[in-house]
């Protein structure tokens, strides 16, 4: 089992005080010495204490405490990321949890304070998908020495060491990859992120591993870093201007590879016949278009209910303290339009 965390009960033994006189002095309460309440705040802080807001909350609306789940998503509109939330909920709800989600907007100072937040109001466990800027670990680290269950998802950290649950992105990328190459392809341009992000080095790694397995060159030409369809819709037209221009591309996501697509057509060419199009995700995009992408799947309902499955099992004692847990959620070709039927 996770190891309790400290209570007012634990410092009022401590400093030889009642609770009540902790909890006002928490609270800066006038009524309470000024040197009682330095004492206590200076104590609470050297052993990590926080007052559970949220418990305290449904206290005072004689409302039972449910057990809740932090959950931390880059962007909360993007397809991918709405069906994991889905998937943690639909697992933390049939076991009992509830879950608060919160969104980092892919920012590092914004991604510390939730982590932050989620401490202070004692959550049992977070899930959390890092944001694109976090180059520092220290907040995940705090969590997990203060006995905080830590589960990552889809974009993980290196930093520390945690259960997680990723899709198999190297398989993913090789797989549409080699769909591309079968279906004709010979001249295939990858658009991705940095390769900071361990996503992006499994997904271009299993994109060169399809090139060289089928005989074909490596040309980092067709290596571009891109990731999203406005950058996408600038970017194409001049890479399908050279006269030795890519007849197939694998994009990182499926917004990146609409803005390929749109591009192309614009520029008159025929989409399978001329270009091919291969995405990731398997979101509304895929559909929305004409023709209709071809896509990896990244089952994100599965992975949030293999996050939840994952933290709850920490929770409740059923992974040994100092374990973790390690899960690869495998992804599916969905052949639409974009790419020749074989």
């Amino acid at each position: 089992m996770c190891e309790r965390q400290p209570t007012m009960k634990d410092i009022a033994r401590e400093l030889g005080i009642s609770v009540a006189t902790v909890s006002r002095a928490l609270k800066n309460n006038p009524a309470i010495r000024e040197e009682i309440r330095e004492k206590v705040q200076e104590y609470a802080a050297s052993i990590n204490f926080y007052p559970n807001e949220i418990a305290a909350s449904l206290r005072s609306s004689k409302v039972s405490t449910p057990k809740y789940i932090g959950v931390i998503v880059p962007e909360i509109a993007h397809y991918y990321f709405s069906t994991i939330i889905s998937g943690i909920e639909s697992e933390a709800s049939k076991r009992g949890y509830c879950i608060i989600v919160a969104q980092s907007d892919e920012r590092y100072e914004r991604e510390v304070e939730i982590c932050e937040r989620f401490h202070k109001n004692r959550v049992q466990g977070i899930i959390v998908s890092q944001a694109l800027d976090t180059k520092e670990y220290g907040h995940f680290q705090k969590l997990l020495d203060s006995r905080i269950p830590l589960v990552f998802y889809d974009r993980i950290s290196t930093g520390v060491s945690t259960s997680r649950v990723v899709v198999d992105d190297y398989q993913g990328a090789y797989s549409a990859v080699e769909h591309l190459i079968n279906c004709g392809c010979r001249r295939i341009a990858i658009y991705r992120t940095e390769t900071k992000i361990e996503i992006t080095k499994n997904r271009f790694n299993g994109y060169r591993d399809a090139l060289l397995k089928h005989g074909l060159p490596t040309d980092n030409s067709l290596d571009i870093v891109c990731d999203n369809r406005l950058d996408a819709e600038e970017i194409t037209p001049e890479i399908l201007s050279q006269e030795n221009h890519p007849d197939g591309f694998f994009a990182i996501n499926d917004d990146t590879a609409v803005g390929i697509l749109y591009s192309a057509k614009r520029m008159g060419f025929r989409v399978p016949d001329d270009i091919q199009v291969c995405g990731f995700s398997n979101g509304l995009r895929a559909i929305s278009c004409e023709p209709m992408l071809t896509t990896m799947e990244q089952r994100g309902k599965r992975v949030g209910r293999e996050a939840a499955d994952i933290v709850i099992n920490h929770i409740e004692g059923k992974i040994p303290e100092g374990k973790t847990d390690k899960r690869i959620v495998k992804t599916r070709l969905i052949v639409r339009g974009t790419t020749k039927h074989i």
